[in-house]
């Protein structure tokens, strides 16, 4: 399963600005990552329909439109006052979007942000997961100088390890009991990317 919690935004850090733009950013000759769209509520109906993108994420379930506009309209609050960059993840040759991706920016001011990311069940396998993260991680060290770049996994979730060590990130290690997770604390292990690593996605290649 190719997916790692998103962690909490938190509150805009200072000194971000109040309001960050989100770009539109090449994924490869197939994918874009783009700002949220309120077209994107289908793709919201999908991942509420999975067993585990719900539990980690703020996408509703049980499902509603109202629940899935305003998931939609979330995203573009956490832009507007400085909490991070959230993607969608949108097939080029339809316009579909397949999944999402979020920068957080809530310990910037300690020299590091978080990621999380998701896919539906329609755009797994296919490398989607790893180029989306590869490019905003090198769009997160290159482009706005951000030193550390950090995600957690569950220790179960062999998809997501290998989509982040594909993506040039290091395990770190074990966190014990460190976020809740359907009523229950569970386990993360920590995977890290320096700008002091050279490039995002250095290392081989490798299906998610």
């Amino acid at each position: 399963m190719a997916s790692a919690p998103e962690p909490d935004p938190g509150p805009a850090p200072a000194p971000a600005p109040t309001a960050l733009t989100v770009p539109s950013l090449s994924a490869g000759p197939d994918f874009v990552l783009r700002p949220w769209e309120m077209s994107d509520v289908p793709l919201v109906r999908e991942a509420s329909r999975d067993p585990y993108i719900p539990l980690v994420t703020t996408v509703p379930a049980p499902y509603s439109d109202a629940a899935a506009e305003a998931f939609v309209r979330r995203q573009w609050e956490r832009a507007a006052t400085g909490a991070g960059y959230p993607f969608a993840v949108v097939r080029s040759r339809d316009r579909r979007p397949v999944g999402a991706i979020g920068l957080w920016l809530r310990e910037l001011p300690e020299g590091r942000a978080s990621l999380g990311y998701w896919l539906v069940p329609s755009g797994r396998g296919r490398g989607v997961a790893r180029a989306a993260l590869r490019t905003v991680s090198g769009w997160a060290l290159r482009d706005l100088g951000i030193p550390r770049l950090q995600l957690h996994i569950e220790p179960w979730n062999t998809a997501s390890a290998r989509v982040a060590e594909g993506a040039g990130f290091r395990r770190e290690g074990l966190l014990r009991g460190w976020q809740l997770i359907g009523g229950e604390r569970r386990d993360m292990e920590v995977y890290a990317l320096l700008n002091t690593d050279g490039p995002a996605g250095g290392r081989a290649a490798t299906p998610d």
